[in-house]
């Protein structure tokens, strides 16, 4: 994923909800311009709301998710699936 040429303001910020939905707190991974450099962050569900509205932030996909777990299976483990 290029973002070359794109202000800070102007890269899109992403989100993975880490937490079930009943948890006291919503755990969850920020990344601003690259989904696979990404902070883990824990917050109350109301300020998360309006950190993402804050953020303007997207719901990483099912297909970014599966190859940021892949990537991390891989570095730890030395693993990657057959199907890969």
């Amino acid at each position: 994923m290029s973002q070359a040429g794109s202000t800070f303001e102007q890269l899109p910020r992403y989100i993975r909800v880490r937490s079930k939905p009943d948890d006291a707190f919503v755990e969850f991974d920020f990344a601003i311009g690259y989904p696979d450099l990404f902070v883990e962050l824990v917050l109350p569900h109301q300020a998360f709301t309006l950190f993402c509205a804050a953020n303007h932030v997207q719901h990483m996909t099912a297909q970014m998710s599966d190859a940021l777990d892949a990537d991390a299976r891989k570095w730890r483990y030395g693993e990657t699936r057959d199907d890969e």
